[in-house]
């Protein structure tokens, strides 16, 4: 066994504040034992098991029966990721390595022919790629009998082998993957036994702030470790997709994720993810998948090992007061379409660029996330009404939803634009600008020659006004106004004026950045261009 590296707490190598993934590699750690003397200090006997009336209801005085209960069905996750060389195995029948004569020995940087080696010429040989096999840890817990147990997608990523520990076995479990999804970071595998294993149950209650929390798991590969906390807040969105997470104070590590946070019953009230940490371990931010999240997740991914999710085929984005007041909503709500995908579910129904979704089925939208977790939760196939905002009026579009694609940026990708930073391929052609002080914009054709009119490019950008601080910068294209097509400066101009007339605050302009589309509401000054 190779002990572990000893590390510094102050390294100037850690990482700046980051949410992080709770598992992959594990980290080495010291363990210093600090001994402190109370001579005075009553001892409790046996508290395992018993506890305190409050005016709350009754609180443990200790964990230790809960731990009892749910450590047995926690495992370590132990993955390989042999970085292709199996599959480079399985193909090379010939056991030949090539025309060269020989390899160059791959030889860590401290030997001391490294340098002499990497420093040939390429006519001595050529360095032998070899695949680089790394190993990680995690944790899981145990959800049905015969061995099938939830971790963390990142955990299992890549893995070419799995195996599963448990605390109070040292018997290594080979385990195959059933399924993963990615959008939720939730992997189910089973371990290839006979024999049947303790239970965890997902809790049916959903948690309180302040509740009781308990994490259980694999930190820095140390073997099952219990941790003591409360859930700290919910419905956090941590930037990962339109779910929202658990948050915990109960100390989660490297190697925690996959792990159960269980309460004082027992019950998995979320799946270990990631940690908010300034120096990459822990400072009592933890984030989990939640149970009931987990539970339609999981039951997908046992019963096909993918989730099939609704899918409306559309790019979306908040909508803000200013973007409200651009288009004529009351208030700001719903999710805002920036882009349709061609044939997608959304086009063939005649939603557009620029709608503004206010309702699915009934129910307000609050943003883009809400909307993305209603369709979300539908099922492909399915026939939605969705509410629209569009011309100053509302409109229900009914929508047949389709599956959500495995690589939804490609789906997104409807056609191959060529340079749209307004540069010419005749330098000497150089268009003249015009200054929108209303917008704090200069302007200027997008394109010359043949490729005339198609849109509106930004050349210069005013730092102190609202399109500075909405993200425009010089070589955005302004491909419409208002709904309306522009194709040179002076229809943008004809855009603000008619949003003017309209007695309207802010201009919507339809905005593309390399092969990004995109809404931005601008605030309309009340200088004259």
């Amino acid at each position: 066994m190779r002990l572990p590296r000893r590390t510094s707490t102050t390294s100037p190598y850690k990482i700046a504040s980051k949410i992080a993934p709770a598992s992959l590699a594990m980290a080495a750690a010291a363990v210093v034992s600090l001994g402190l003397f109370t001579p005075s200090a009553p001892a409790l006997a046996d508290t395992a098991g018993q506890t305190i009336q409050t005016p709350f209801g009754n609180a443990p005085i200790s964990f230790a029966d809960i731990v009892d209960k749910v450590k047995p069905a926690v495992v370590s996750v132990s993955v390989v990721n042999d970085g292709g060389a199996s599959k480079l195995a399985s193909n090379d029948k010939s056991g030949k390595k090539g025309d060269k004569g020989f390899t160059l020995p791959d030889l860590p940087p401290d030997h001391p022919l490294h340098d002499f080696f990497k420093n040939l010429p390429k006519e001595f040989g050529q360095q032998e790629q070899r695949p680089k096999i790394v190993q990680g840890q995690g944790s899981g817990f145990v959800i049905t009998p015969d061995g099938y147990v939830v971790t963390n997608n990142h955990v299992i990523d890549g893995a070419t082998k799995i195996q599963v520990t448990f605390d109070n076995d040292d018997t290594k479990y080979d385990a195959k993957l059933i399924g993963t999804d990615q959008r939720t970071d939730i992997a189910v595998i089973k371990i290839e036994s006979n024999k049947t294993f303790p239970t965890l149950k997902l809790a049916d209650k959903e948690s309180r702030v302040g509740d009781w929390a308990l994490a259980v798991g694999n930190p820095f590969g140390l073997g099952g470790t219990v941790t003591a906390g409360i859930v700290s807040a919910l419905a956090r969105d941590i930037g990962s997709g339109p779910y929202d997470y658990l948050q915990i104070d109960a100390a989660v590590n490297r190697g925690n994720s996959g792990g159960p946070t269980v309460n004082i019953n027992g019950e998995v009230i979320g799946v270990n993810t990631a940690i908010f940490s300034p120096s990459g371990g822990n400072v009592g931010i933890a984030f989990a998948v939640p149970a009931k999240t987990v539970k339609e997740v999981v039951q997908q991914l046992k019963a096909g090992g993918t989730v099939n999710r609704g899918w409306l085929g559309v790019k979306i984005q908040n909508v803000d007061e200013d973007t409200a007041a651009s288009v004529g909503l009351a208030d700001a709500h719903g999710a805002l379409v920036s882009e349709v995908t061609p044939n997608g579910p959304a086009a063939k129904s005649g939603i557009k660029a620029q709608d503004a979704i206010i309702q699915v089925n009934g129910e307000k939208i609050a943003d883009s996330r809400d909307l993305a977790r209603k369709i979300a939760e539908l099922a492909p196939d399915t026939s939605v009404d969705v509410k629209v905002w569009r011309n100053n009026a509302e409109q229900t579009i009914k929508v047949k939803l389709g599956l959500f694609p495995k690589n939804a940026e490609a789906a997104m990708k409807g056609d191959n634009d060529d340079d749209s930073n307004g540069n010419s391929d005749d330098d000497s052609a150089k268009p003249s600008s015009v200054e929108l002080s209303q917008l704090g914009l200069t302007l200027m054709p997008a394109r010359t020659g043949k490729d005339a009119g198609e849109g509106v490019a930004i050349a210069e950008v005013d730092p102190s006004s609202d399109a500075a601080q909405k993200g425009l910068k010089p070589g955005d294209v302004i491909l419409e106004v208002s709904g309306q097509t522009v194709g040179s400066p002076d229809d943008v101009l004809s855009g603000i004026k008619k949003a003017q007339d309209l007695k309207r605050t802010a201009v919507l302009l339809h905005i593309k950045s390399s092969d990004q589309k995109r809404f931005v509401a601008v605030q309309i000054s009340s200088k004259k261009g």
